[in-house]
């Protein structure tokens, strides 16, 4: 189900959508917010206007994210409560500079960080390399979406080496992201994703070990790689919110040998 936000739309509906999409009855979602069902019908149905504090709460029991929050308050006539700033804005100045840090400190291994719709938003120089190496410049015009950069024929994954499992670790990942969010690009991305070409696979965890590395042709050599996703611990932000920083690790010598020789 797609979760639209516009303001104009009755608080009422967006909160019968959330609860839906949440997979959660009436009663459930009542019982939860200590409230009757006839009380939450009268919020769904807009025979009733929800106050701020109940609002926030029925988003609490819902796991709404802080961008759609803004949106129930909006839609309710109440002020959005979660700030919004680019990175390059100046309350930002030791979060972004925070970015940076860790980006730069993780070279020459691959770290990149990215918003909610995978769009690139930083990456250190080693990501830098490989996206100049692997992909076609026309898919690496801003803003460049490290999915898409990743899957598509013309990107990275001519060199991947096991592409129809990493797609698949991929697509499974974004129908996380999706169910979390419903974020409507989000569902229009992945379903882009899903025409490319590679097919899916489930990992053998005979073969995979500990985790599924991303394995990439590098020469005669085969580069492995494990990854990991770090967030903001407290964002009250929506970019902050959003971000995410994905770093890759050699997940063989091997792989640590070429990156470190590789690094200047």
């Amino acid at each position: 189900m797609i979760l639209m936000h516009p303001a104009s739309r009755p608080v009422g509906d967006l909160l019968r959508e959330w609860r839906q999409h949440r997979r959660l009855s009436q009663l459930a979602l009542a019982l939860d917010a200590d409230i009757s069902t006839k009380q939450l019908s009268f919020l769904e149905t807009g025979r009733s206007r929800p106050s701020r504090e109940m609002l926030l709460h029925l988003a609490d029991l819902l796991n709404v994210p802080h961008r759609e929050r803004n949106a129930l308050l909006h839609a309710a006539g109440f002020a959005a409560i979660y700030p919004q700033h680019a990175l390059s804005d100046p309350p930002m100045q030791a979060a972004r500079a925070a970015v940076d840090a860790v980006l730069a400190a993780h070279d020459p291994y691959p770290a990149l960080a990215v918003d909610r719709h995978w769009d690139l938003v930083a990456a250190n120089q080693a990501t830098q390399h490989l996206l100049a190496a692997s992909v076609d410049p026309a898919l690496l015009a801003p803003p460049i979406n490290v999915l898409r950069a990743s899957l598509h024929p013309n990107g990275i994954a001519r060199t991947i080496v096991n592409l129809p499992v990493w797609r698949g670790h991929i697509l499974a990942r974004l129908r996380q992201q999706i169910a979390a969010t419903a974020d409507p690009v989000l569902i229009e991305l992945a379903a882009e994703l899903a025409a490319y070409p590679g097919g899916t696979e489930h990992p053998d965890p005979s073969e995979t070990g500990l985790v599924l590395p991303l394995q990439l042709h590098h020469g005669d050599a085969i580069l492995s790689l494990f990854g990991t996703v770090t967030v903001f611990g407290t964002p009250i932000d929506i970019t902050l919110a959003e971000l995410a920083i994905e770093a890759f690790y050699p997940a063989d010598p091997a792989t640590e040998a070429i990156l470190r020789g590789r690094a200047p």
